[in-house]
């Protein structure tokens, strides 16, 4: 390869402005009519960048220098942004946060559904940080560095481990001892055959859950003892697949209160919860007062989980049905309401994404639909239902590209009219974007 080959595939660095926020929290400006996609740049803003990635149609790059801040920027408060992937956007002061987020939401239901809502929503908000309750840390023994480093992934490089010290995200009990919890893994003699510790809480005690690829030695056990009685923490080991979780010793009650509801609802270490407690309160609450049951209405509640919605639903409707595809998750719930002293309220475990046709719950009529499906949506389920009898609908998204392509089938093919749509901010700091909408005949 000739030198000026070499040269024109070298890095770029250049100058540019930055006019518009992308999705995922990186700024956008354009370089000899090309957009660039600029991480830890912000509208508004002049940087020097150097290029990451090129592609035919747009380029990737990474800031190395703000010649000219936006208002809007703030001192990240962790010293590892930038490299952990956990978070894109702590240099944005928080109201600006949101609106960002309410904005891509808009957009995606203008662009991608061709739709607008009839009111746009107040956004959603609570604790900024120590909220994440429930996630996963990478863990990784590093040869070359000798020692294990345990975090989320790399920003740049998704293959490697971000060494943390510390997170503002996580809930303090367990952000502020991450040295503590590499140092534990550190001294194990079965340290390169644990790749991961999942972690979960209710308003007890918070839960770690050890991925382990080979049996754990009597000397390690003992550590990992020391460790739980040491720091409050309940063990979980798991040697397989999913249900091969157990307790470490005793077992314990994990779980959380929808106190304007009076329930309390248990699960199990690697169940899926909300992970922000405080926003799952107010957003339960929305989704009720945008759905508005009645004592006569009957609820079917799709991609139902242990019962978020669907036992505060019971509380207000005259009977609720939760669908879910994981069969753990149903028998969760049924668990949950019997606990809960609730007998207008049924589950059923199916896969949303398949035929349905042979469902019993499918030949029941309902008045009122929640959904609240994974990124993917709820495109096979929607078209599958019978919608005749349904006034309203609230759809509740963690992915506003896919709420958005259901939002236009609703409106040109069912009938609907979307009344109200808003954001949510289930995930400060990160690009994610929650939202809820209400959908009417």
């Amino acid at each position: 390869m000739g030198r000026s080959n070499r040269a024109a595939r070298a890095p770029r660095e250049y100058e540019l402005v930055i006019d518009d926020l992308a999705h995922d929290g990186r700024g956008v400006g354009r370089v000899e009519g090309k957009a660039v996609f600029v991480s830890g740049a912000l509208p508004g803003e002049r940087v020097r960048a150097r290029q990451t990635a090129r592609n035919r149609n747009f380029e990737e790059a990474e800031t190395l220098e703000v010649l000219q801040a936006s208002p809007l920027r703030i001192a990240p408060r962790c010293a590892h942004f930038g490299v952990c992937a956990g978070c894109v956007l702590q240099h944005v002061d928080q109201e600006a946060q949101i609106a960002a987020k309410q904005r891509v939401l808009m957009e995606n239901l203008s662009r991608i559904g061709h739709v607008q809502p009839g009111r746009v929503l107040e956004p959603l908000t609570d604790a900024a940080w120590g909220y994440r309750r429930k996630g996963r840390l990478s863990v990784r023994y590093v040869e070359k560095k000798g020692r294990t480093v345990l975090g989320f992934r790399e920003a740049s490089n998704p293959r490697y481990v971000a060494e943390l010290t510390e997170c503002h995200t996580l809930l303090p009990e367990l952000g502020q001892r991450l040295p503590a919890l590499t140092a534990l893994v550190e001294s194990l003699e079965g340290k390169r055959a644990v790749p991961q510790i999942e972690f979960i809480a209710g308003d007890g005690p918070l839960a770690l859950v050890f991925r382990h690829l080979e049996p754990l030695h009597d000397a390690d056990l003992d550590k990992l003892r020391a460790f739980a009685q040491a720091s409050g923490y309940v063990l979980y080991l798991q040697p397989g697949g999913t249900d091969s979780v157990h307790p470490l010793d005793a077992d314990a009650e994990l779980s959380f209160p929808i106190p304007e509801f009076d329930l309390r609802l248990q699960f199990r270490p690697l169940d899926f919860i909300q992970v922000n407690a405080g926003l799952n309160q107010k957003m339960i609450a929305r989704a009720l007062e945008l759905l508005d049951p009645k004592a006569d209405d009957r609820v079917l509640d799709l991609f139902c989980g242990l019962g978020n919605f669907t036992l505060p639903l019971a509380r207000r409707a005259g009977q609720v049905v939760g669908v879910e595809g994981d069969p753990g998750l149903i028998a969760r719930a049924r668990e949950n309401a019997a606990r809960n002293q609730l007998g207008n309220v049924e589950f059923h475990a199916a896969d949303l994404a398949k035929d349905l046709a042979s469902e019993p719950w499918m030949k029941a009529g309902f008045d009122k639909l929640l959904v609240d499906p994974p990124r993917a949506g709820a495109a096979e389920v929607l078209a599958q239902l019978p919608l005749k009898g349904i006034d309203r609908i609230v759809y509740v998204s963690c992915h506003p590209g896919s709420l958005a392509r259901d939002a236009g089938f609703l409106v040109k093919e069912r009938g609907y009219k979307l009344r109200a749509a808003g954001a949510m901010d289930m995930f400060p700091q990160t690009a994610k974007v929650q939202s809820i909408a209400l959908f009417e005949k």
